[in-house]
């Protein structure tokens, strides 16, 4: 499924993670190797622009982190990051240079790209936020079935079997996603779309597209 492919989704070039993804098709398969390949890597980080605080947690010396965040590893903090108050960060986290962490926020198992903005009370788990995708106020990733089964990718062009029970959204570049919308296990959007707020995204949206009810889908005006 072309639509999914991580080439058709991400800038590689925007991310501290770029390598994980080689090797692999889908985003979504490398949800299960953050955690070891944030070790890893972390443990690489020059010193001089990195610093460890606690067990497997760096945090690049240009972040800003507020004193009221809780972060468990592993997790990569970047450059230039900004993770703001009471910010719950349950490890296995890749937040990108110039990422925003906001007030309240909850990360878990997830990979926000450079200038990705998650800045007031979000939960993101189990996704992958492409290069200065944004979500308002509020808006979350759903990443478990209420009869949890396992997640499949879904489009009106075919299905692919994930294989995982824990999948939350995978957010092209640039996307936006409205206040308070959610996005349902195994949500997929294409690079430059749009949610309107008060969503609920199940399925795949496309790229260049504004995502305003079910069923109504339009592509942007360019």
């Amino acid at each position: 499924m072309e639509q999914f492919k991580i080439e058709n989704l991400y800038t590689l070039s925007e991310t501290i993670a770029a390598d994980i993804f080689e090797g692999v098709t889908y985003p979504w398969e490398v949800l299960p190797k953050i955690k070891d390949f944030i070790v890893k890597l972390g443990n690489s980080l020059p010193e001089d622009k990195y610093e460890k605080r606690g067990e497997n947690v760096w945090i690049a010396k240009s972040a800003t982190v507020f004193p009221s965040v809780y972060i468990d590893g592993p997790a990569i903090i970047d450059e230039d990051a900004e993770v703001r108050h009471c910010a719950f960060i349950r490890g296995n986290a890749i937040v990108g240079k110039g990422a925003v962490v906001g007030n309240s926020t909850e990360l878990k198992n997830v990979i926000l790209f450079n200038k990705v903005q998650v800045p007031h009370y979000n939960y993101v788990g189990d996704s992958v936020l492409g290069f200065k995708a944004h979500m308002g106020a509020g808006s979350i990733t759903s990443n478990v079935k209420s009869d949890k089964t396992l997640v499949v990718a879904k489009s009106e062009t075919g299905d692919v079997e994930t294989g995982l029970k824990k999948f939350g959204a995978m957010l092209g570049d640039m996307v936006e996603v409205g206040c308070n919308s959610v996005l349902n296990p195994g949500t997929v959007i294409g690079k430059n779309s749009s949610v309107y707020p008060t969503s609920s995204v199940r399925g795949y949206i496309p790229p260049d597209s504004i995502y305003k009810d079910k069923g109504e889908v339009v592509i942007r005006n360019i």
